[in-house]
C-alpha cells in the first residue's frame, strides 16, 4: 500500500465523509449507503478505493458486510508524508538512524563481554 493510494483515496469528498462516519464506529455498507445519494456500484467503488488504500477493513458477518476505519494507517501515512516534506526531516532521520546503530553496536559489545 503506497502513500499515493492513501492520498488518492483522500482526494474524494465522499470518501472523506465515509471515513468520518466510520470514525464513529463500524457500519454496514447499507448504513453507509443511506447517507449518500449515489448508486450501490458507486458506493462499492468508493469503499474499494478506501480498502485498497488500507484506510478501512471489511468483515463479513452472516449476510452483512461491516466496515471499520483503520485509524493508525491514516495517522502513520500522514506522519510519514509530513516527515518527508519537513525541511528538518532528513537530518533528524539520519540522527535517529545513527543513534539506533550506536545502540545496537553497544548492545552487541555488551553481549560479547557477557559471553567471555
Amino acid at each position: 500500500m503506497s502513500i499515493d493510494r492513501v492520498f488518492e483515496a483522500l482526494a474524494s469528498t465522499p470518501r472523506r465523509k465515509i471515513l468520518a462516519y466510520l470514525n464513529e464506529g463500524e457500519m454496514t455498507a447499507g448504513e453507509i449507503g443511506e447517507r449518500f445519494d449515489f448508486s450501490k456500484p458507486a458506493l462499492s467503488g468508493h469503499l474499494r478505493v478506501l480498502e485498497e488504500a488500507g484506510l478501512i477493513v471489511r468483515e463479513r458477518r452472516g449476510q452483512f458486510v461491516y466496515f471499520r476505519q483503520q485509524p493508525d494507517r491514516l495517522a502513520n501515512t500522514l506522519f510519514a508524508w509530513a516527515s518527508e516534506v519537513c525541511p528538518v526531516a532528513g537530518p533528524l532521520k539520519r540522527e535517529s538512524q545513527g543513534r539506533a546503530r550506536s545502540l545496537r553496536a553497544s548492545a552487541a559489545e555488551a553481549g560479547a563481554r557477557d559471553d567471555d
